[in-house]
């Protein structure tokens, strides 16, 4: 009698691969389940950072961070630092921004960075340049209507470009506008 091949494996064989594909299937909902809570997580852990800003930022500048907006631009000659009550009638918040605004351009060219450095709980990137180069960047403060901005300006490139690297990282832990015309210049919202 010959023998026939069976295209079949062996129950066994089959049992094994059903096994495999069942553990690879859970394998990957497992995965997929621990990237979204690493995710939720980390969403979380960024709005307890971002609060920490808020609350480091309103003992710093004396108001209100969350009915207060930011504004870091840059320019071509270095940028600017805006910083307005989200509503007027607040004549006491817009006062105290004007005076935060005189105080950080005093420190700021003496290469003072320590409330930067208090507002994000670390070093903020570009101070290091900006401190070296002290003498080459100025600092000009001027009213708003609902507060005050900071000027900084500069002819040296090395010092324009920690300018915009500071710029650049007060954007994005305040989560703020890199120029007016954009929509985020709102006060942000409370988590």
């Amino acid at each position: 009698m010959p023998h026939v091949h069976s295209t079949r494996p062996p129950s066994a064989l089959r049992a094994c691969l059903v096994l495999a594909l069942v553990a690879l299937a859970l394998s990957a909902a497992c995965d997929a389940r621990f990237r979204g809570a690493r995710s939720a997580d980390s969403a979380a852990s960024a709005e307890r950072a971002f609060a920490g800003v808020q609350a480091r930022g309103e003992v710093a500048m004396g108001v209100d961070q969350y009915t207060s907006a930011h504004v870091f631009e840059d320019l071509p000659d270095g940028g600017r630092v805006v910083l307005d009550r989200a509503a007027g009638g607040d004549t006491a918040g817009v006062g105290t921004i004007r005076a935060h605004m005189r105080d950080i351009a005093a420190r700021f060219a003496r290469g003072d960075f320590s409330l930067p450095g208090f507002v994000h709980a670390g070093e903020v990137p570009g101070t290091t340049v900006m401190t070296a180069k002290r003498s080459a960047i100025s600092y000009t403060p001027a009213d708003r209507p609902l507060g005050g901005e900071l000027r900084i300006r500069s002819t040296d490139p090395e010092a324009v470009a920690a300018v915009h690297e500071f710029l650049a990282f007060q954007r994005r832990d305040h989560r703020a506008a890199g120029h007016e015309a954009h929509d985020a210049h709102e006060a942000p919202a409370r988590p």
